[in-house]
C-alpha cells in the first residue's frame, strides 16, 4: 500500500477502535479512492483490524492492481456479499457502514442474506477525516487550481462579441485540457447579461453583447482534486455604475469572508462576516446562497461556510469563499476563490486578478 493510503488507514483505524468496530464496509466510491487509491466506478472496501479488502468486478482487475497496491483483491459482481463472506470467514461477525452512502433497500437486502454477519450503521466519518489534506493531496489541489487560472487567462484572449455562452464554455474547457487537466470539475458556468443574475445558470446558445456581466465559474480537475474559482467581467464596454457599485460589495464581502477564516472559526462567523457587508450595502435580498464549501475529491466537501452550517474551520482545509450579488433581469456578480487555511493564515490558489475587468 502506498504511503499515503497507508496513513489514512492507520487514522480510519484509530476511529474505529474508538467505535468498538472491527471492521468497516465502505461504499462511497470517493472515500474508497481516498483510502486505497482505486478511482474505478464500481467498488467497494473492507477494512478490518489487519487487512484492507478491495471488490471490484473484472473490467477494472489491472487498474485495482495497478492503483491499490496491498489490498486483498476479490474481483466479483456481487461486491458488499463477497466482501461480507471475506469478514465472516475472518472471523468478523460485526461490519459497520456509513448508513449516508447506502439505501434502506440495500441494507434491508443485505443483512437478510447474511444472518451471520452484522452490518449496522457505524459512527466512523471517514468525510470528516478527508477533510484536513496532507501534502500529496495539497499538491494536487493547487495544481488543479494553476491550471484553471492559467486556461483562463488564456480564454479572456478568444472572447469576442457575438460568442455563445455554450462555445465559451467548452473553449475554457478544452484550455484546460491543453493546460494539462484530464478533467473538468464540474458542469463549467457561463452566463451572459440577464443570466448573470441566475447563480447556477446552465449555458445557452444566447450570444454575448457590449455591456454584459459575463459570469464565468468554473474548475478543472487533477489527480482526482479539484478547484473552483468564479469571476466576473464585462463584455466590450466599459461598466455601468451599478455594475461597479455591485462588484465592488461583492469584493469587499469576499475579504471580509477571507479575514474571518482561521481554525476554530465556525463556518456560521465566517459566512456572517461576508454577509454583514452585502446587507449593510442594501443587498442581502440579492445573496441567496452560502459563503463557500470545502474542496477536495468531490467539489462540495465539509466545511461548509453558510447561516446554518454546523462545520468548524480547521488547518490545512482548501475551501472556496464566493459571495454575490443577483440582480434579476440585470446582470450579478460572483467572485470566489480556492484558498487553503493554515494556523498563519490563508493561501490562494486561484490567485487571478479580481477587478471587473472588460473582455471582447
Amino acid at each position: 500500500m502506498r504511503p499515503a493510503h497507508a496513513r489514512r488507514i492507520a487514522r480510519l483505524r484509530t476511529l474505529m477502535a474508538t467505535a468498538g468496530a472491527r471492521g468497516l464496509l465502505v461504499t462511497d466510491l470517493t472515500d474508497v479512492q481516498y483510502l486505497c487509491g482505486f478511482s474505478g466506478s464500481n467498488a467497494a472496501l473492507l477494512v478490518l483490524e489487519d487487512e484492507v479488502l478491495l471488490a471490484t468486478d473484472g473490467r477494472y482487475r489491472l487498474q485495482a492492481e495497478n492503483e491499490a497496491p496491498g489490498t486483498t483483491l476479490i474481483v466479483t459482481r456481487q461486491l458488499v456479499a463477497e466482501l461480507l463472506t471475506a469478514a465472516g470467514e475472518r472471523g468478523v461477525r460485526q461490519v459497520g457502514f456509513d448508513a449516508a452512502a447506502m439505501s434502506v433497500a440495500s441494507w434491508r437486502r443485505i443483512t437478510a442474506e447474511f444472518s451471520d454477519v452484522d452490518l449496522e450503521p457505524s459512527d466512523v466519518d471517514i468525510t470528516g477525516i478527508r477533510a484536513v489534506k496532507d501534502a500529496e493531496e495539497l499538491a494536487s489541489v493547487r495544481e488543479a487550481c494553476a491550471i484553471s487560472v492559467r486556461a483562463l487567462a488564456r480564454l479572456l484572449d478568444d472572447i469576442e462579441v457575438g460568442m455563445g455562452e455554450i462555445e465559451i464554455a467548452r473553449r475554457l474547457e478544452w484550455l484546460m485540457g491543453l493546460e494539462g487537466a484530464p478533467d473538468r470539475s464540474f458542469d463549467s458556468i457561463v452566463a451572459g447579461g440577464p443570466h448573470s443574475a441566475i447563480p447556477h445558470h446552465q449555458p445557452t446558445d444566447r450570444p454575448i453583447a457590449a455591456g454584459d456581466l459575463l459570469k464565468i465559474d468554473f474548475g478543472a480537475a487533477f489527480e482526482g482534486y479539484h478547484a473552483d474559482c468564479t469571476r466576473t467581467f464585462v463584455v466590450a464596454a466599459e461598466p455601468d455604475d451599478w455594475q461597479r457599485q455591485i462588484h465592488a460589495v461583492v469584493a469587499a464581502a469576499q475579504t471580509a469572508g477571507m479575514q474571518a477564516l482561521a481554525p476554530g472559526v465556525s463556518g456560521q462567523e465566517v459566512d456572517a462576516a461576508a454577509r454583514a457587508v452585502i446587507e449593510d450595502a442594501g443587498f442581502g435580498q440579492f445573496y441567496g446562497h452560502g459563503l463557500g464549501h470545502g474542496v477536495g475529491l468531490q467539489i462540495h466537501e465539509v466545511p461548509f461556510l453558510g447561516p446554518t452550517s454546523t462545520n468548524t474551520v480547521e488547518a490545512r482545509v482548501p475551501l472556496t469563499v464566493e459571495p454575490g450579488i443577483y440582480l434579476p433581469d440585470r446582470g450579478g456578480v460572483r467572485i470566489e476563490d480556492t484558498l487553503v487555511v493554515f494556523d498563519h493564515g490563508v493561501e490562494i490558489l486561484t490567485d487571478f486578478p479580481r477587478d471587473l475587468a472588460r473582455v471582447g
